[in-house]
C-alpha cells in the first residue's frame, strides 16, 4: 500500500510540475485553462510567477517527498491545496456557483486527502517536532 501511495503522491507531483512548466513557459495560454486572463504584462508577469511557484514547489515537496519516503514535506502541498480549497469554498458562498466549479474543488480535495494519507502512512515527524 505504502508503494502505491508513494507512486500516486509522485505522479500527482508530476502533473503539478507540467502544469508550472506551462505557467513559466506559456502564461497566457496556461492561464486560460484556468479562466483566468491577464491584462498587461504586469498581468502576465503575475501569472508566471504566482502560479509558477505554487504549482512548483507543491510538485517539488510531493516528488522529492514520494522519492525520499519523507512524508514532512508532504504537508507542504496539503497547506496550499487546503487553503486553495477553503478560498473556492468562500466565493462559492459568497458569489455562487459557475459552470465547472466542481472539478478545480475535486481536484484540490483529492490533493489534500491524498497528502495527508501519505503523511499518516510514510515516516514523518510528529507536528510538535516540526512546529518547535
Amino acid at each position: 500500500m505504502r508503494l502505491i501511495l508513494t507512486a500516486l503522491v509522485f505522479l500527482a507531483g508530476l502533473f503539478d510540475l507540467f502544469l508550472a512548466i506551462g505557467f513559466l513557459t506559456g502564461p497566457e495560454q496556461a492561464a486560460t485553462g484556468f479562466g483566468i486572463a491577464a491584462t498587461g504584462v504586469g498581468g502576465v508577469s503575475t501569472i508566471r510567477a504566482d502560479f509558477t511557484s505554487f504549482f512548483g514547489v507543491a510538485a517539488f515537496c510531493m516528488m522529492w517527498g514520494a522519492w525520499r519516503r519523507n512524508a514532512d514535506l508532504m504537508l507542504v502541498p496539503a497547506l496550499l491545496f487546503g487553503t486553495s480549497f477553503v478560498g473556492r469554498a468562500i466565493d462559492l458562498v459568497v458569489t455562487g456557483a459557475y459552470p465547472g466549479w466542481q472539478v478545480p474543488m475535486a481536484v484540490e480535495a483529492a490533493h489534500v486527502v491524498l497528502m495527508v494519507a501519505a503523511w499518516r502512512m510514510l515516516p514523518h515527524h510528529r507536528l510538535e517536532e516540526i512546529a518547535g
